[in-house]
């Protein structure tokens, strides 16, 4: 376990590297060690500051829950991150060149509760009362910390995705309001492409078998920290396609069929 102070160190670098748009090296390389309660400190260590210097949390990511995303990043468990403010961006958001060091993007199903959810023994049944609508979204990913040591080869581990605040970026939510009880999240995907050009396609099922898992699982987690999900918190369930890469000058749009259709654009 990381002391304090080596914790505060690695906060430090992942804020100057987010503000500076240099990434910096990978935590697992400087303390092998490292366990998730040191991550998710560093996390938490890194939130706070962003809360003090005048942000505010809306809500929670969940990653790693389909085997696209594990398969992408070598990865089996999953993580969380939190949402702040200034993540959220309009559909067809025209993404300022520069505010993202290496942006990616993934289609995903966004949960807006109704009322706060907390607990270790919450279920399915909780989080779908709990639960005012769902709708598309795209989540913006970037790596403050490099995907992988070029001196050494080694990639990435979950400690340093955790510590990246799960590599959370950004937010695209789409503007159709969904009851739960009017859609099989299950069957509920996209076609997504890049410039015209189709990437990826996925279904909600590819979530753990189904994107309330996700949330049931996040729920259970933020318990054994005393947290839980709050009334009108976005929570994005996970990603049920594989990472796009999202360069200069694309265009990425989202077509989730009769729910609707979602973009942004990367200046």
């Amino acid at each position: 376990m990381l002391t304090t102070a080596e914790r505060e160190a690695q906060v430090a670098l992942l804020d100057t590297a987010e503000r500076n748009g240099v990434q910096t090296g990978l935590i697992s390389g400087r303390y092998p060690d490292a366990d998730l309660d040191d991550a998710y400190a560093i996390q938490a260590g890194w939130i706070k500051r962003k809360i003090a210097a005048g942000r505010r949390v809306i809500g929670w990511k969940i990653g790693l829950t389909s085997r696209a995303m594990q398969s992408a990043l070598n990865i089996e468990t999953q993580d969380s991150g939190v949402l702040l403010d200034d993540m959220m961006f309009e559909d067809g958001a025209h993404i300022p060149a520069g505010r993202f060091i290496q942006p990616r993007i993934e289609a995903e199903i966004a949960f807006v509760m109704k009322t706060p959810l907390r607990g270790a023994d919450v279920g399915i049944c909780d989080v779908l009362d709990a639960t005012a609508y769902v709708a598309p979204a795209l989540e913006i990913l970037d790596t403050r910390i490099v995907r992988v040591d070029r001196e050494t080869g080694r990639a990435r581990t979950v400690i340093d995705t955790i510590a990246d605040n799960a590599a959370n970026a950004g937010i695209v939510l789409g503007g159709q309001a969904i009851r739960t009880g009017d859609v099989d999240m299950r069957w509920m995907g996209a076609i997504v492409s890049r410039n015209a050009v189709v990437e990826e396609t996925g279904l909600g099922a590819g979530v753990l078998n189904h994107p309330v898992r996700g949330i049931v699982w996040l729920v259970r987690r933020l318990a054994a920290y005393g947290q839980g999900i709050d009334a009108g918190h976005v929570v994005l369930a996970g990603s049920f396609i594989r990472p796009i890469e999202a360069r200069h000058g694309d265009t990425i749009v989202a077509d989730y069929g009769p729910h609707g259709t979602l973009s942004c654009y990367f200046e």
